[in-house]
């Protein structure tokens, strides 16, 4: 069965699963569900929990071995593996197959143990990974939990849910200006309703008190300043770029990211230009579903001239990054972003660059 994070809490209730499966890069959720899974398991008596963990060395039978021993220490056992990569390779592969067979059986013959439990989490899976047969067996027997980034538009109301779980009243106003600083953030937001929750409880708090009291730890990464630079909002990108500025980002690493994507968009501008069917440019690019959308808006509102001018810039930068200490390189990054949608405005002001 596979169900989303907010509706773990109801699945829970409906009874025992034997298997979870929590999968994905998401920090935030991917704690609270292994938090919220261990805690309800430990309310039904599930005092112990043996851990492993799929390094290169980890002998597979292990998992078997352990389903099939008898505790001795509490009679209601967690195991839980963490796949440190979900290319689990042919020796696990086999193993969690027979795993899955064994419990498949177990429940088919009413002798399924309802004292062990299963929780296997690691990072996002892909397509291949999430049809293997041992998975898919897997997740017949309990709960596929993947986990996805919020979106910005679903952050309201999931900050309103989780205050609300905190017994924390938060305006509309507080709500947006939180969502704002903390967007890519849930592990920083948590802990800053956790300490709103603490000083406050379930007190009315002014947007003022909270704007005195919270501290600006929301981290974006350069990733997510592309994200904002192909949507288009150039406001945006210059507040993650004095962000990331304050939080010591290494500007090499922004100015590789940049280079990157600008010089793609070129070669995907001048294909598109010369007749290339936009369908067979996502799949050249291997622009995934969820992007296409930041690739339309871009490459119907950059002009060409304009990327052409970009990338003078990003050249001039990447010099000057490692020559001179006179610039202030975030700066220059943020005219950069200018320039890709606006740049026969700024073509006629000389930045001195070189």
């Amino acid at each position: 069965m596979k169900i989303y994070h907010n509706q773990l809490d109801n699945t829970l209730q409906q009874g025992f699963k034997p298997v979870w499966l929590v999968f994905g890069d998401e920090p935030w959720q991917k704690d609270n569900s292994l938090a919220v899974i261990k805690s309800h398991a430990k309310k039904q008596g599930f005092s112990e929990i043996i851990r492993f963990s799929s390094d290169i060395s980890f002998d597979w039978q292990q998992l078997l071995d352990e389903y099939q021993a008898l505790s001795l220490f509490a009679s209601q056992r967690i195991i839980e593996v963490e796949l440190t990569t979900v290319k689990v390779g042919d020796a696990g592969n086999k193993a969690l197959l027979a795993l899955a067979e064994r419990l498949i059986q177990d429940f088919n013959s009413n002798n399924a143990p309802q004292d062990v439990m299963f929780i296997f989490h690691g990072a996002k899976l892909d397509a291949a990974s999430a049809n293997r047969k041992w998975f898919k067996s897997l997740a017949q027997l309990g709960c596929y939990l993947p986990l996805y980034d919020i979106e910005l538009k679903a952050m309201p109301q999931w900050l309103n849910n989780q205050a609300r779980q905190r017994q924390l009243t938060i305006s509309a106003e507080l709500n947006a200006l939180l969502t704002e600083l903390f967007e890519g953030n849930l592990l920083a937001l948590g802990q800053e309703l956790d300490k709103l929750a603490l000083l406050f409880g379930s007190q009315p708090i002014s947007i003022e008190q909270a704007e005195q009291l919270i501290l600006k730890q929301a981290k974006f990464n350069p990733f997510q300043v592309i994200d904002a630079l192909l949507k288009g909002d150039c406001a945006k990108c210059i507040t993650m770029l004095d962000q990331l500025q304050q939080e010591g980002m290494a500007p090499a690493q922004l100015i590789w990211i940049f280079h990157k994507e600008v010089n793609q968009l070129y070669t995907m501008l001048n294909q598109l230009e010369q007749g290339e069917g936009i369908a067979n440019v996502y799949k050249q690019y291997r622009i995934w579903d969820k992007r296409k959308p930041l690739y339309q808006h871009a490459l119907t509102h950059i002009k060409l001239a304009n990327v052409k001018r970009a990338m003078i810039r990003i050249a001039d930068i990447d010099l000057l990054s490692k020559t001179s200490s006179e610039f202030n390189i975030f700066i220059l990054l943020a005219d950069l972003c200018i320039t890709l949608y606006h740049g026969e405005k700024t073509a006629a002001f000389s930045l001195n660059y070189g």
